[in-house]
């Protein structure tokens, strides 16, 4: 009875009691980890889509959101984020429709309060999904080199399902791939994708072939009377002593040619020669213009002419030389003797070159510049003009200069 008593005239005391005990708890944990707002960008879900419709209207493809969550949360959204935007289309029919876009929050995180959502529902416009057959039909684009013709011409697979929204597949009547010959010179076998195209030859976009590429062969062939035969570059004389030529190269290398007696053209070899190139003399890049040299009755398709073009190198060879050392920077009231007085040069560069070097062009130094009263070891320095030369070594690699008073 006391207890009661004491509880009855004391109970308002232990309900505020508590309850400033559950503020102050409350205010704890929020200071601790305070709500933050948040703006998050979630991909948009179809979900439960029968497999016979199809969505004609294009769809938003994220759905924005501002949050309000502790920060705790929000940071865990920022890092990997759970959250779902979804629309389902559970047993729907064709039809246009209104729905409300759905946020999908798992239970560990409920916490999170909506602020904003745009957009909060979408209209779309359901169309049936269909299919027909439809045959394959292959147009062929411009025309073989000169001289060549085309004759079979075949595809794997006879015909293509075209799948899609009924309003789309019912305005494709045809499926067609184009394969492009321009300047071809033999047969092609070539894989080409298709497109649906309406009765004006426009393509339909947003249906899908089945298969979406076919496998063509275009048989290409020579006609008769013409052949293709390689340029022969034929030359006379020789080029300058110490070059050699290191090609020639006709341009372009092949040629068509043709004879109202194909026999004739059949019996020729497989290239044509050129009119003779001199080469007397040439010692550098050269580039000329020749005729073709061409039986009676065979004739070029085309220009009868060709550039060549023929590079010339000079030899190159190494050889020994030798130079008197010369003394550069002896300071006044001194006089130097250095020992040996002469080196060996051991050069290489082209031939040309070489053969009409003078005693200018390549020099022996040494730099007695600050050297004082003594004998010294010294490394000489080899300066070559041409610039084409280059020395490889100089015995012996070191000199003797003794300096005395003059």
């Amino acid at each position: 009875m006391k207890l009661m008593r004491w509880l009855g005239s004391n109970l308002t005391s232990l309900i505020l009691s508590l309850f400033l005990a559950l503020v102050i708890w409350i205010s704890a944990v929020t200071s601790a980890n305070p709500n933050v707002e948040a703006e998050l960008s979630l991909p948009l879900e179809i979900r439960e889509q029968p497999s016979d419709i199809a969505i004609v209207d294009s769809l938003p493809q994220t759905v924005d959101l501002k949050v309000l969550a502790p920060e705790s949360i929000i940071q865990s959204l920022e890092e990997n984020n759970p959250l779902v935007a979804y629309i389902k289309l559970t047993d729907i029919e064709a039809g246009t429709y209104r729905f409300t876009i759905q946020i999908q929050i798992p239970d560990q995180l409920k916490p999170i309060r909506i602020l904003e959502q745009n957009p909060e529902k979408v209209e779309l416009k359901l169309s049936n999904l269909i299919s027909k057959l439809l045959p394959v039909s292959i147009q062929v684009e411009g025309e073989p080199a000169i001289g060549y013709q085309t004759s079979g011409l075949s595809w794997d697979g006879s015909s293509v399902t075209v799948t899609g929204q009924d309003s789309k597949v019912q305005d494709v009547s045809a499926v067609v791939g184009i394969l492009d010959i321009s300047d071809a010179t033999g047969s092609i076998t070539r894989s080409i994708a298709l497109e649906a195209r309406n009765n004006v030859g426009e393509v339909i976009e947003g249906v899908t072939l089945q298969p979406e590429t076919v496998l063509v062969d275009q048989s290409i062939s020579l006609q008769g009377g013409y052949r293709n035969l390689a340029v022969n570059v034929t030359t006379q004389g020789v080029v300058e002593p110490g070059y050699r030529f290191t090609s020639i190269t006709p341009a372009p290398p092949t040629v068509m040619v043709f004879s109202e007696d194909p026999q004739l053209v059949e019996g020729l070899p497989g290239y044509v020669n050129t009119k003779p190139l001199n080469l007397n003399g040439v010692d550098g890049y050269l580039e000329t213009i020749l005729e073709l040299d061409l039986p009676a009755g065979v004739t070029v398709v085309g220009d009868p002419t060709v550039l060549v073009q023929v590079n010339v190198t000079a030899l190159e060879t190494n050889m020994v030389i030798t130079r008197e050392i010369e003394m550069i920077g002896l300071l006044p009231g001194l006089n130097a003797l250095v020992s040996p007085e002469q080196v060996s040069v051991r050069i290489s560069g082209p031939v040309p070159v070489l053969e009409n070097l003078t005693l200018r062009d390549i020099r022996v130094v040494v730099d007695l510049t600050s050297l004082g009263i003594g004998t010294h070891t010294l490394t000489p320095t080899v300066e070559i003009l041409p610039a084409e030369i280059i020395w490889e070594d100089v015995s012996p690699a070191t000199v003797e200069i003794v300096i005395v008073e003059g």
